[in-house]
């Protein structure tokens, strides 16, 4: 989720840029050769505003002033071949191609500007996306882990779709989760429901127990914080909460309300339903809090593929939805981030590179 640094940018320009600099030279040597041939009657040198122009649009301020100099030299130079400097037109033509060049100079100047201020910005927005939605590591106790988030809104990092996992004693827990409604509220409610999982891990709660955590977490937050703008029994957050343990190739799962994931064993996808859901957290006027425990079997081998809904619920042109079983069936093997990265690119073909809600997968696989 880092914004790597741009490495090809050297005083300025970048290295594509300088090759691009042959082209308002090549104008104002054609412009300069050509009045210089042309009749006196015939002058050119207008066209040399082209050349500071063309450059503001791939060069900086400085390389920008650069090009517009030399093409008032060059106009100079067609001025004393053509008459010499104290006629009017080719005055005239100085004075316009001084006041153009420095007025495009001063424009780009102003937009690097802005663009330095964005770009700060950006990283300290990243920054701090990353201490709320940590990347997962590749490999916590004996699970190798990889993970993809897409954010639905193209200048944030992260949205209201979540995912953490910590340590526990004999086992790793994981979260996903989807709070539902986008924007700075979705992202301060992901990050405290991360929050409240990270911070009980040191407490060895049960499953249920950490679940009951994070839901009295975020109840408390919405009364506390926003109940006189929120409507609770409209507010929720859909969460599976697993642990898989170290000493059985055996997990227990947790599913409030959250799309349930996929097993993929032996070249067969299966669907892990729960016989009992859990209703999403946030509810507590609507039931009683009860999380049943679900157990399956998670051998060496087996792949884990956690999601949230804006990964099924992705359409395609014809309003068809991503087929996530039929496509996990069809991956050829390899490793956890080899799968991400297969479905990644899956899931941009099948939606033509558009995300219209946050979409975020967890692949877990059992090292031996």
């Amino acid at each position: 989720m880092r914004v790597p640094p741009d490495l090809t940018r050297i005083g300025g320009e970048t290295r594509s840029s300088r090759a691009l600099f042959g082209i308002p030279l090549v104008i104002i040597l054609a412009v300069t050769v050509v009045d210089l041939h042309a009749p006196p009657t015939v002058h050119l040198g207008p066209f040399l505003i082209a050349a500071p122009a063309i450059t503001a649009s791939f060069a900086g301020a400085g390389g920008t002033a650069v090009i517009g100099a030399l093409a008032v030299a060059a106009q100079v130079v067609i001025g004393v071949f053509h008459g010499g400097l104290t006629t009017p037109n080719h005055q005239a033509q100085i004075l316009v191609l001084i006041v153009i060049s420095g007025l495009v100079t001063s424009f780009r100047y102003a937009t690097d500007r802005h663009r330095r201020k964005l770009s700060q910005v950006r990283t300290v927005a990243v920054a701090a996306q990353e201490v709320l939605l940590r990347p997962l590591p590749e490999q916590v106790g004996k699970l190798r882990i990889a993970s993809l988030y897409l954010a639905a809104d193209e200048e944030a990092q992260i949205g209201g779709d979540l995912y953490a996992a910590v340590r526990t004693e004999g086992a790793t827990r994981l979260v996903i989760g989807d709070v539902r409604g986008k924007g700075m509220a979705a992202i301060g409610d992901a990050s405290l429901l991360i929050g409240a999982f990270r911070g009980s891990a040191y407490r060895n709660l049960s499953l249920p127990g950490i679940v009951d955590h994070m839901d009295s977490a975020m109840c408390w937050n919405w009364h506390y914080t926003g109940g006189t703008e929120r409507n609770f029994p409209e507010s929720f957050v859909t969460a599976v909460v697993l642990d898989v343990y170290d000493d059985g190739p055996v997990a227990g799962m947790v599913n409030c309300g959250h799309p349930p994931p996929l097993l993929l064993h032996r070249g067969e996808v299966a669907m892990l339903e729960v016989r009992d859901p859990a209703v999403p957290l946030g509810l507590e006027v609507l039931a009683e809090r009860d999380y049943p425990v679900e157990m399956f079997r998670f051998e060496y081998g087996d792949v884990l593929v956690l999601h949230t809904d804006g990964v099924v619920e992705a359409r395609d042109d014809s309003g068809a939805f991503y087929p996530l079983p039929e496509r996990l069936a069809a991956w050829k093997g390899g490793g956890p981030q080899a799968l991400v990265d297969y479905l990644h690119a899956d899931l941009f073909r099948h939606t033509d590179g558009v995300v219209n809600d946050d979409a975020a997968i967890v692949v877990i696989a059992r090292c031996a």
